[in-house]
């Protein structure tokens, strides 16, 4: 069974993955980004004849990833400006509209992976939207001006934008509401739907933010234009404009993943050397002002609402896929704390709280605080003060003891909210086969986002006293683990997020 649908491009033939639920996938929103289009922003995409087949997923962007179960970028793909639509089948709607933006360190991954399939989230009333934006040095390299011929920062989420606007423009067509639509991400996708909430490019074009482990903060201009600068000199070209147009996406790609080792090797490197990510949104001064988590304290998105949620053991999921830091001797770790400016008395704190922890684990308890746990949380502090509705959840999801132990690492909240845990792909994130625990879990959380993208209820209250903790005991209630407690977050108290500059 197919299905064609009508856009302001062309007419899409879909395809039906199971009953009730209609697929349209690779459908493309802008012109591919190579060429003359190189480094620009997304242009509008030019209408096509006929029907257009879209039954598999599109192009995934340049990267060097392979991720199960999703496609594999391939060198002379371009096409990768494209979006996928879940659907009722025969929707009269106007139903509310999910958009999700993949996460993947602003490096790797796609709109294509099993673990955002729509099917479950439809099921529940919703059109999910899936998007692929440029990524690494093809969206967040800074690209130096030749004369006139600038080349914008931020392509990434210049693209996502694009995206927006297609939804704007067609999701009536596959009986979605434009006029209520939530912008969902997680990790690097939740960031980017935070910077979103706070341009004036993308005003209007959404209505609630879902931010699942927003990681902060984003990068001074400073130190894009450093990376840039060894980025260059890896794959053996000038820093200039001209000469990155002219070097291939694959060279890129294969320095960038140089110079991140590069990092990762060298004690320093500051920052960078802890966790090398490379690439993400740019606090320009001009399409992004600042970070933003100092642009919502301003109030400039308080018309938005926001769902916050983090997991309480985010850096664990590092450790066991081996890219986290070897950080073992008591030296390690205060170097760890000077590059990053962490003030003693936080560091001593967590000791206390973490008597019999190792310098090891400590380590992974607060960088995971530092980069998604306080942070998400200052979000939805920030927001709440300068006037927005905020609510906030954490992920506290456990199975199994000792080496077969999942903890409640990052990523592993996303096929929960999907309702995808029965996803092979995902089964090394929540630790196997889902129980009829795990499928409770995910009918609950499913359920939350739903409400929530339907009337901005995800059936709790907002602000600071109502926190939804998924997968304690009791989830109305904290569950008693130390990252909840106010003492975790009153350590963090004196420090302060800037934009990155090293």
């Amino acid at each position: 069974m197919s299905s064609v649908y009508e856009t302001a491009c062309g007419r899409v033939r879909g395809r039906t993955p199971a009953r009730g639920v209609v697929a349209v996938l690779g459908i493309p929103y802008a012109e591919p980004p190579f060429g003359a289009n190189r480094f620009r922003a997304p242009r509008p995409r030019a209408p096509w004849e006929g029907v257009r087949d879209c039954t598999v997923f599109g192009p995934v962007p340049p990267q060097s990833a392979e991720l199960p179960g999703a496609p594999s970028w391939a060198p002379g793909d371009e096409d990768v400006l494209s979006l996928n639509v879940w659907a009722p089948a025969g929707a009269l709607g106007p139903l509310p509209v999910l958009v999700w933006i993949p996460g993947g360190a602003y490096t790797f991954g796609s709109g294509a992976q099993p673990d955002y399939d729509g099917t479950a989230l439809v099921r529940t009333g919703l059109v999910v939207v899936t998007l692929n934006y440029r990524l690494g040095f093809e969206g967040f390299g800074h690209v130096p001006a030749d004369g006139t011929d600038a080349c914008p920062p931020n392509r990434g989420l210049l693209d996502q934008i694009a995206a927006l606007e297609w939804v704007r423009d067609n999701i009536a067509a596959f009986g979605g509401a434009p006029d209520n639509v939530t912008l969902a991400g997680q990790s690097a996708g939740a960031t980017s739907a935070v910077c979103l909430m706070a341009m004036d490019g993308a005003r209007g074009l959404f209505h609630r933010v879902i931010a699942h482990s927003a990681v902060g903060p984003c990068f001074a201009p400073e130190l894009a234009r450093r990376v840039t600068a060894r980025v260059a000199a890896e794959a053996g070209v000038p820093a200039t404009g001209a000469a990155l147009a002219e070097a291939s996406p694959q060279a890129l790609v294969r320095a960038s993943d140089a110079v991140t080792e590069a990092y990762r090797k060298d004690p320093d490197s500051g920052r960078l050397h802890w966790d090398p990510v490379i690439y993400g949104p740019v606090a320009d001064g001009h399409l992004l002002r600042d970070d933003p988590l100092a642009l919502i304290a301003g109030g400039t998105a308080r018309d938005i609402d926001l769902l916050v949620c983090h997991t309480t053991e985010e850096y664990w999921l590092m450790d066991a896929v081996g890219s986290s830091a070897d950080v073992s001797t008591a030296e390690r770790l205060r170097r760890f704390a000077s590059d990053f400016g962490l003030p003693g008395p936080l560091m001593e704190g967590y000791r206390a709280l973490m008597p019999k922890a190792g310098a090891y684990e400590l380590h992974l308890a607060v960088y995971g605080d530092l980069m998604f746990g306080e942070y998400s949380n200052r979000l939805a502090d920030a927001h709440a003060r300068s006037g927005g509705r905020a609510f906030l959840s954490r992920f506290d999801r456990r199975r199994g003891e000792g080496r077969s132990r999942v903890r409640a690492w990052h990523c592993a909240d996303v096929p929960f909210a999907f309702g995808n845990v029965e996803e092979e792909s995902v089964h090394f994130l929540i630790g196997g086969a889902p129980t009829p625990g795990d499928r409770r879990l995910a009918e609950l959380m499913t359920a939350a986002w739903s409400g929530f993208a339907a009337t901005g209820d995800p059936g709790w209250e907002p602000g600071d006293g109502h926190v939804r903790v998924w997968g304690a005991p009791d989830a109305s209630a904290a569950p008693g683990h130390w990252c909840d407690s106010a003492s975790v977050r009153a350590l963090w108290g004196t420090y302060t997020y800037r934009p990155a500059l090293t």
